[in-house]
């Protein structure tokens, strides 16, 4: 079955749904945990249970809909992961991860304005969103906002200061830019 024939299912089957993993309050405990981590494996085991809350809309039909789209994204097939992502939407407005999977598809598919977007949405569900700020620091520098990609970088740090690669970045961001203003 094509994704888009899912997602007419899907569509005439439900009604929208009001969730918010984004809210589940297993979260502050990790979020407290990230910041005390003991180093890098540490958090990588917490990341993982933070993106397993995040991905998860705890509605077996928008779930599969992320599944069809995630894998469709993957294979290149972004037509089909749009149709996915954009049905997840429409199901399930308040869902972040929903919002910040289409900004990475938008972001493969070059329409930064799109995905800077759906960042934004993903950040006023989710202030804590590190993989959303990390992506919009991408997109800053790709356009040529090399500082403001640096801020938006050490603001993700600050919330997972054991980000892959973020440090990295951070330094080689600061060498060729500066400071933060």
């Amino acid at each position: 079955m094509t994704v888009a024939w899912l997602v007419v299912g899907l569509m005439v089957a439900s009604v929208r749904v009001g969730l918010a993993t984004q809210d589940d309050p297993r979260l502050d405990g990790l979020f407290d945990s990230l910041q005390s981590a003991d180093g890098p494996v540490d958090a990588q085991r917490i990341e993982q249970e933070i993106w397993a809350i995040w991905s998860k809309a705890g509605d077996t039909d928008i779930d599969r809909l992320m599944e069809s789209g995630t894998r469709a994204m993957a294979g290149g097939q972004y037509e089909e992961a749009l149709i996915a992502f954009n049905a997840v939407i429409e199901m399930a407005p308040d869902f972040a991860e929903g919002w910040n999977k289409r900004a990475t598809l938008y972001y493969l598919m070059n329409d930064y304005p799109a995905s800077i977007k759906d960042i934004d949405r993903t950040l006023a569900l989710e202030p804590r969103h590190f993989g959303a700020l990390s992506g919009l620091s991408m997109i800053l520098l790709d356009e040529g906002r090399g500082q403001e990609a640096l801020t938006v970088l050490e603001r993700a740090v600050r919330i997972h200061p054991f980000l892959p690669n973020a440090k990295a970045r951070i330094r080689a961001l600061q060498s060729k830019y500066g400071e933060p203003i």
